[in-house]
């Protein structure tokens, strides 16, 4: 037989399309030929494939030698169809038994030695595998973030000769083993002294998965404070985790499996562009926003950001994913990320401490807080003042606040009764659901009105303050909104209220 067939995965944003590596051996000049869209690290495959088969002790075809990666309109990239090109070969020379790869998938580069090297995007690559009903051959290095997969077998090996063995039923290859779940050192809410205010506002965003802004003066504790949000929240379920976990193997920055279950928290620098926040770049990867996914996307110093930078993030918020377009294709990344965000009152810091040391005049506020568009302000459903604290209730022998487990038992009770009332959080209702979700008595729907004239607010902002408030009175254990629960609702739009003011 001159033709063998292996089976493999590329890497196309988060997901793993089938590629199926066809080699066929023909008479002629000793020639090798790579087609099917290969990339540069592809087509330099034939050296590293030639050398690892030689120091396996296997013999090099001296023959024609053609190998298409089928769908040949699909770009590919990386060393990962090393492994499968390598077995292709020596399969369609009869140096491998044929039938013993049709049930299974290989990803992995080979060294010079035939060493089996780690890659990017295995965990999507054992998911797919999974639906196919195929067994993955990965290296040793990915095989604890493969075994994340379930349904699938995950067999490891550490060089070519080994793979080879075991296709001929010499010696079976181990399988792969997922590393103990590591729980990271977490932080307490309980650390925050004072700040009541802010601390509700923190259970409140947790609960329904609203975005949240705080504002205050520097060292007041807004990035404190958002630190916590995290281990508010409840774990995240195995779907969500393997989605994180899955965007994390695609990005290139390496995925830790011991941690996987946890959700993310990303903090980028102000100076990140908008390209690091949304994804990009040649090949597209996935980028800050597509990390916090189902997560928290922290964003400090806010007016510091560049404006394009920050308007990127308009449709993420709605929607949850963000597609990056190429002249040739498309990638499609899931974001659906909690937003929290920080920034000073002014440019100095102090505006309206008690102190009285700031000194900046109107105009140069309003050129500060302008920075932010009045469209991305109106997608962050709770806008939160964080005054500094007096000495005295910093004194570390007060009394601590609330845990962070204390709270998170409130945080689940809520999200149960969103999800057993409309499917999914408060921050996630369309519009006819939060229609239903939220009805207002007839003297509520007034105080609304009224304060929709007072404060210009859009229809946008509107449907926020009643998902918050349907979250306030979730907290509560409420069946209905009520006017402590709307009231509150319409406390956390500071910014509105200062926007209508300036406008005043």
């Amino acid at each position: 037989m001159n033709l063998a067939l292996v089976h493999s995965r590329a890497r196309t944003g988060v997901r793993a399309p089938a590629v199926r590596v066809e080699v066929h051996l023909a008479g002629g000049l000793p020639r090798f030929s790579l087609v099917g869209l290969p990339e540069a690290a592809v087509r330099e495959a034939k050296d590293r494939v030639r050398a690892a088969i030689t120091c396996a002790q296997f013999e090099f075809p001296a023959r024609v030698i053609t190998v298409n990666l089928a769908p040949a309109d699909l770009p590919k990239e990386g060393g990962r169809f090393d492994l499968p090109i390598a077995l292709g070969i020596l399969a369609a020379s009869g140096q491998v038994p044929l039938e013993a790869l049709q049930d299974c998938e290989f990803v992995g580069e080979l060294g010079l030695t035939g060493e089996l090297r780690a890659v990017d995007g295995v965990l999507p690559a054992a998911l797919a595998a999974a639906q196919a009903g195929r067994r993955l051959i990965v290296p040793e290095g990915n095989g604890a973030e493969a075994a994340l997969a379930s349904h699938v077998v995950v067999h490891t090996a550490r060089t070519l000769l080994e793979v080879c063995a075991m296709l001929a039923g010499r010696k079976p290859l181990p399988a792969a083993q997922p590393m103990p779940v590591r729980r990271a050192a977490t932080v307490d809410l309980a650390d925050v002294r004072g700040q009541a205010h802010a601390r509700r506002a923190l259970e409140i965003a947790a609960a329904g998965g609203h975005h949240l802004l705080l504002v205050g003066p520097p060292g007041c504790g807004k990035t404190l404070l958002a630190s916590r949000l995290p281990g508010l929240l409840p774990e995240a379920s195995e779907d969500e985790a393997l989605e994180t976990a899955a965007i994390a193997s695609v990005s290139g920055r390496g995925l830790d499996p011991s941690r996987w279950r946890e959700r993310p928290f990303r903090a980028p620098h102000h100076t990140a562009s908008a390209v690091a926040l949304v994804g990009g770049g040649g090949e597209p990867r996935p980028g800050e926003i597509s990390l916090a996914h189902h997560g928290v996307l922290f964003l400090d110093e806010l007016p510091e950001w560049d404006r394009r930078a920050l308007e990127v993030l308009r449709e993420p918020l709605e929607s949850g994913v963000v597609t990056i377009s190429r002249a040739a294709r498309q990638n499609e990344f899931p974001a659906r990320f909690q937003l929290v965000a920080a920034m000073n009152p002014c440019p100095c810091g102090w505006a309206g401490d008690a102190s009285g040391r700031c000194r900046c005049n109107p105009e140069a506020v309003r050129r500060y807080r302008a920075r932010i568009s009045g469209p991305l302000l109106d997608r962050i459903d709770l806008h939160v003042d964080v005054p500094r604290l007096p000495p005295a209730e910093l004194r570390p022998d007060l009394p601590m606040g609330e845990s962070s487990a204390d709270v998170r038992a409130r945080v689940i009770h809520a999200r149960e009764r969103q999800l057993a009332r409309a499917g999914r959080i408060n921050a996630r209702l369309d519009q006819a659901q939060t229609q239903a979700s939220c009805r207002l008595a007839p003297h509520d729907q007034l105080l609304l009105e009224r304060a929709v004239d007072a404060l210009h607010l859009s229809a946008r902002s509107i449907h926020r303050i009643l998902r918050v408030a349907r979250t306030i009175a979730d907290l509560d254990g409420a069946p209905q909104i009520l006017s402590p629960h709307l009231t509150e609702a319409l406390g956390y739009r500071g910014m509105d209220r200062g926007d209508a003011a300036r406008a005043a």
